[in-house]
């Protein structure tokens, strides 16, 4: 039979042990699982025995025992499911129903309850001392200004360079790729997926002033962002604007960092607080979804830089050699490179083995209890802070670091960031108290955002478990398959993975230039290398675009980068604008007649040959990458190829 008390609670009431840590911690999860629709008191207050004199005071010390509110009292497993089953039904009918599940489950409680002392060390092990539930408010603070930070540096970065490179004399001008399919979308009837289809702000101007416009608004939006200014709409049209630039500057802005930047940077916007000014001190608490969606994409982002490295065949991944040819082969090597590329083979082979394991096995950590989620983030960490030291990629490492932020909770951070939160916001389960309840267009809006990001949620899940399965080379349903299709145009929902297919030579081009076509002076770049004797430089988080895909062009061949040819001819006009993304002009007074590029054999030094001649690299003629060409056909020299 059923116990029952006279007394019974205005609300069901969970009384627990309050001297038992495992049972204090895992409360502390019911509590914000169940909101406000449970009580809890610990059996050692004194109006417990009081209040329920019908409970044997022996029932406390052996199971929690919840009371409901015709007074009917559960006890073990059932008062778990049944308490958890006042918000959602689904726990208490499956108790009811399932037999066999409830005699399981009261038989794994009484072996719980039996070994509680060393639970309650292995749960201090996997969870650490707090037992409350973990809060982000500060942790999402900081993260929003980092991804200020972070979008500051790349629109300053860009706008040091979008004229020369994508300007209306510039290398890949905005304009004639707004004309081009402009012309294609008039042939293919497209009236309005054509905006779809390539979403942009340029729709409305493609010039000079625009493109100034553009990063000067995107740098001003950074700002409102770390200053926390408006921080969910200045995310939204910083999200935007880059996505605007993404898609017109396709040779210079087509690289993963910048569609990582845009996924983070749409997923921000569901995390960011919708208000005027976002203090660290009355940070509203953080939605979960974003936070999760977020620790998903760090997930995948690790997972697959590893996954694509085995599945692509590579023997030198394979037989753990890539990094035999990593540090003097990576696009822009830095300094620090060149010391690394010296080490013996056999700790070349390490490294490759720890980097299997980190990018493989560390990032299932994330889904783990908190311990294992925080020395998740210490490992990715200390990982890509060595990849920082030892080469230039812009600040791709610094968005996967901003993503390991949110696998700490506010605990973690040092005392001066873990001041105390506002006592009216909300009690110490993270749930709003009974006298501050927001008011109803509070809560309207808060569930029409719950819906919003829900269902973006479920449009992550699908387009990434499309992807993931593309990686693996099955085929997908098309539940997911259609959203993957539909979101394309926005790059904000990608695949990654660096290095598939690692680069075991370093191709150059050096670009010459010359007025009689016998003597021929080379251009230096700012970074790529080029005069042997220069160091490697440090240049992240700044990138260099230009000189990013001379590293690709110089992979394939002159007519696979029409870009390149116009390249030539900017330079064959004088153009001060493209000139000054270059190191040197060898022609100050007057541009050469005549443009060719060479292939060049580079390879770092090794100690002995840079103590004698002070190189930083060795270099060998391979081939022409372009002829000589001319602004006009008859100014070649005879004897040169037309």
């Amino acid at each position: 039979m059923l116990l029952k008390v006279s007394n019974p609670p205005v609300k069901p009431l969970l009384i627990y042990d309050g001297d038992c840590h495992f049972c204090r911690a895992w409360i502390a999860r019911w509590q914000w699982f169940t909101g406000g629709r449970v009580d809890y008191q610990p059996s050692q207050d004194e109006d417990i025995a009081r209040r329920f004199p019908e409970i044997p005071r022996e029932s406390f010390d052996e199971s929690v025992q919840l009371i409901l509110l015709d007074g009917t009292v559960l006890s073990g497993a059932k008062a778990v499911f049944h308490a958890l089953g006042i918000r959602w039904e689904f726990f208490g009918r499956l108790y009811d129903r399932n037999f066999g599940l409830g005699r399981a489950s009261e038989w794994l409680y009484r072996k719980v309850a039996a070994n509680r002392q060393l639970l309650s060390k292995v749960n201090r092990w996997f969870f650490g001392p707090h037992t409350e539930l973990p809060r982000y408010d500060r942790v999402s603070w900081l993260f929003l200004k980092g991804l200020g930070m972070i979008y500051l540096i790349a629109f300053v970065s860009l706008w040091t360079q979008i004229i020369p490179l994508s300007g209306e004399n510039g290398i890949a001008p905005v304009q004639h790729f707004m004309g081009s399919i402009e012309s294609h979308a008039e042939q293919a009837g497209m009236k309005w997926g054509k905006y779809w289809q390539y979403p942009t702000i340029c729709w409305f101007d493609t010039s000079d002033i625009f493109l100034h416009w553009l990063c000067g608004a995107g740098t001003l939006l950074a700002v409102f962002v770390m200053v926390g200014f408006l921080p969910a709409p200045s995310l939204c049209l910083l999200w935007m604007i880059y996505l605007s630039l993404c898609t017109v500057c396709r040779p210079w802005l087509n690289f993963q960092w910048d569609t990582l930047l845009l996924e983070i940077g749409l997923i921000a916007v569901f995390l960011a607080p919708w208000k005027w000014l976002n203090p660290m001190s009355n940070f509203a608490k953080p939605p979960r979804i974003p936070i999760l969606l977020l620790r998903w994409l760090l997930f995948r982002l690790m997972f697959a830089s590893g996954a694509v490295k085995l599945l692509s065949g590579d023997e030198v991944w394979w037989n753990l050699t890539a990094l035999h040819y990593h540090y003097e082969t990576q696009p822009i090597p830095n300094t620090v490179a060149w010391f690394f590329h010296q080490f013996p083979g056999i700790f070349h082979k390490a490294s490759v083995g720890v980097m299997f394991a980190v990018e493989l096995l560390v990032p299932f950590l994330i889904f783990f209890s908190r311990r294992l989620r925080i020395l998740g983030f210490w490992i990715i960490t200390g990982f890509m802070f060595l990849i920082i030291l030892t080469g230039n990629y812009t600040f791709f490492n610094w968005l996967t670091l901003l993503l390991c932020l949110l696998l700490l909770d506010d605990q973690c951070l040092p005392w001066w960031l873990r001041w105390k939160h506002r006592k009216t916001a909300s009690d110490n389960t993270g749930h709003r108290t009974v006298n501050d309840s927001p008011p109803r267009k509070v809560r309207l809006w808060g569930g029409l955002r719950t819906v919003v990001t829900a269902a973006f949620a479920l449009c992550v899940a699908a387009v990434s478990i499309d992807q993931t399965l593309g990686m693996f080379r099955w085929n997908s349903p098309g539940i997911f398959s259609i959203p993957s299709q539909w979101m394309a145009s926005l790059r904000s929902i990608n695949d990654y993975g660096l290095f598939r297919v690692m680069t075991r030579s370093r191709p150059e081009i050096i670009i010459e230039g010359s007025y009689d076509g016998e003597n021929w002076l080379a251009y230096d770049f700012k970074y790529k290398p080029g005069d042997v004797e220069r160091p490697p430089p440090f240049v992240a988080p700044h990138q260099p675009r230009l000189d990013w895909q001379m590293w690709f062009a110089a992979l394939g061949a002159v007519q696979q980068n029409p870009w390149f040819v116009n390249l030539s001819v900017r330079l064959l006009e004088g153009d001060p604008g493209v000139l000054g993304l270059l190191e040197s002009n060898p022609f100050p007074n007057r541009p050469p007649k005549w443009i060719r590029a060479s292939l060049f054999d580079y390879h770092f030094t090794t100690p002995a040959q840079r103590g004698k001649t002070g190189d930083w690299w060795t270099r060998k003629y391979l081939r022409l990458y372009m002829p000589p060409v001319a602004l006009r056909r008859n100014d070649i020299p005879d004897g040169q190829p037309k």
